[in-house]
């Protein structure tokens, strides 16, 4: 049968959570949370504090970054990575616990860095990071006892029966021999006589179970024989302070002889209590960190890493000066690295022909980046700088020149009567290329041949006549031509109304026309309304110089530049006289400073009032 954590045995009961041998979880609380502030300055921020009495301490960053974790007592004492000093994964105490530092492999895993400890804490801690890159997030969660709770601690090594300061004492004795047990007990745990001894927890419970048998009280005999120190236990380290305990074997009182444990009281062994040893400090030590990452994926590259000098004592590892290490070789901060070896160009192809028989053409081979272990791979991982050239010219020598023809056009010019055909006639390489026309010599081919499609009498067609003139100089403009429907008879042409030819399709009248470009001109909007009436203001036009695709130009000629400002309206003021246009109403100023002329009604009830602000300031009065 298994044993509870109330030492009975076939119990079931387990320590909760809050660290109660069957407890329920109720008796304290989780506090937890995740850290996401976005810091700006780099340095020491404080995360979250843990208070006094904390307990199942866990402070993770949620993923790998380079910032660092940091510990520090309300006291302003650093437990973890203080003062700027980065300390390795390890085991530190601090707040009456012991913290255990991780820092997971920098290279192959995500994860970030955690404290962990098991509590409780004997003071309140503060947990800070420090802040070099964008804050991942850091999850925090610890447990506190619940409102008027017995501490953990003392519920979770108390056995049934025992007291919560730790503490029995013996039931009265009833006899002289049971007076003298404890008499002789007393003297032999260095009590005062006439108390009673001092039980500690886990020693003896003060009630059985009622399936156990109780324990037989001491015989007489027992009395002959009693705990004696006969050493002490290996100390826990050979520098730097460690403990040891004393070691108590049962003796006779006489011969001082040792027995078996069975002879003496068990329940008055003294409890063995922690000594210190070796006080002096061990020597000190170079404690190497962990590499970095390689600074180049392929290929060598370099690697750092921290190496600190370093002194345990009360198990506590302490940064110290570099000096104290100087009896020791300091191990090397930087190294080459490797991680594989660099992909490289290969050419996979030799040059293929050119492109053209001749002339100047272009020529290809197949350059690939192939990994070391033979398999292509993105151009990225190679050095793009060392790719050789996978194309290039090559010169075919001069081509041969001649004429290139087209079919003669199917369709005849002229519906009727006498037409002409035509062809497309070029001067080229015997391939793509083109030359000047004169390589080909003066013997041109024809480019048109006569047709005809029979006698045009009493047909009726539209009739276009010759494209007029560019409708400008330079750049784009129109062509216009008249396009009329006629019927031909024997000697003329009987001009018809379109819609005669409307079964027809007729020709377009106006066509876009280019006949060079312009270069940067000078273009300006339409002149805006005089500032005034009469008696002299201006108006203003914008006035910009662009080229031939429309856009912003510095080419146009200054001395061209159109104004930008000019005069108008200088003629006085002459007052006109309506006798159709007066005020019907005795309050139409009101009109006026309301702003109101601009509808048609105050307009017309207030004509002249709003006839004499119109004067002096123009543009105001409009329509709505």
């Amino acid at each position: 049968q298994s044993i509870g954590c109330d030492d009975y045995l076939g119990s079931d009961k387990v320590i909760d959570k809050c660290g109660i041998c069957g407890g329920d979880n109720t008796a304290c609380k989780v506090v937890s949370g995740v850290f996401k502030h976005t810091l700006t300055n780099l340095g020491y921020h404080k995360i979250v504090e843990i208070p006094e009495g904390a307990t199942k301490i866990n402070i993770t960053e949620m993923s790998k970054s380079n910032n660092y974790l940091a510990l520090r007592s309300r006291s302003g004492r650093s437990i973890i990575n203080g003062n700027w000093a980065i300390d390795r994964p390890g085991r530190y105490e601090g707040g009456g616990t012991m913290f255990t530092y991780r820092r997971p492999n920098e290279i192959s895993s995500t994860a970030g860095e955690s404290f962990l400890a098991d509590g409780p804490t004997n003071e309140v801690l503060d947990v800070y990071m420090i802040h070099q890159q964008p804050n991942p997030g850091i999850h925090y969660e610890y447990i506190i006892p619940g409102d008027n709770v017995i501490s953990p601690q003392l519920l979770a090594h108390r056995r049934p029966g025992e007291p919560f300061n730790g503490q029995l004492g013996m039931p009265e004795s009833t006899s002289h021999e049971d007076e003298d047990l404890h008499r002789e007990t007393d003297i032999l745990t260095g009590q005062s006589a006439g108390t009673f001894p001092v039980i500690q927890p886990g020693r003896f419970p003060s009630h059985q179970p009622e399936n156990q048998v109780p324990a037989m009280q001491p015989t007489r005999q027992n009395r002959e024989y009693n705990w004696k120190q006969v050493g002490k236990t290996e100390c826990t380290t050979t520098c730097g302070k460690g403990s040891q305990y004393p070691i108590f074997h049962c003796v006779n009182r006489i011969t001082h002889e040792e027995v078996p444990e069975g002879y003496c009281d068990s329940s008055t062994k003294p409890i063995p209590e922690e000594e210190a040893c070796n006080l002096f400090p061990c020597p000190a030590f170079w404690d190497i960190g962990e590499w970095s990452e390689c600074s180049k994926t392929c290929g060598l590259g370099m690697q750092h890493r921290q190496i600190l000098c370093r002194q345990i004592y009360a198990n506590r590892t302490l940064t110290v000066q570099q000096y104290r290490c100087q009896h020791l070789e300091k191990p090397d901060t930087t190294s080459t690295c490797q991680l594989k070896i660099c992909s490289e160009w290969q050419i996979r192809t030799e040059w293929t022909s050119c492109s053209v028989p001749c002339g100047v053409g272009q020529r290809t081979r197949d350059v690939k980046c192939v990994s070391n272990l033979g398999d292509v791979v993105d151009d990225e991982e190679c050095n793009m700088k060392l790719r050789p050239n996978d194309i290039e010219n090559c010169d075919m020598g001069p081509c041969a020149k001649s004429w290139f023809l087209t079919e003669w056009s199917d369709r005849c010019s002229a519906e009727c009567g006498d037409g002409i055909r035509t062809r497309s006639v070029v001067c080229m390489t015997n391939h793509v290329s083109s030359l000047p026309l004169e390589g080909c010599g003066n013997n041109r081919p024809k480019e048109t041949t006569p047709c005809s499609n029979g006698p045009c009498a009493g047909k009726v067609d539209w009739f276009a006549g010759g494209w007029t003139q560019c409708s400008t100089e330079c750049g784009s403009g129109t062509q216009q031509r008249e396009v009329i429907c006629v019927r031909k008879t024997e000697d003329n042409f009987d001009v018809l109304n379109s819609y005669e030819c409307s079964y027809l399709e007729k020709p377009p009248s106006q066509q876009s026309c280019y006949l060079k470009p312009c270069g940067s001109k000078w273009f300006h909007t339409e002149w805006s309304t005089c500032s005034k009436s009469c008696e002299g203001g201006f108006r203003v036009r914008e006035v910009r110089c662009l080229s031939d695709d429309m856009t912003a130009s510095t080419q146009c000629d200054p001395q061209l530049k159109p104004e930008e400002k000019e005069l108008c309206n200088t003629h006085d003021c002459v007052p006109e006289i309506d006798e159709n246009c007066k005020d019907k109403y005795y309050n139409c100023n009101v009109v006026v400073q309301a702003r109101l002329c601009v509808y048609t009604y105050y307009k017309t009830a207030c004509c002249a009032s709003c006839t004499r602000v119109a004067n002096r300031q123009p543009g105001l009065l409009g329509h709505r």
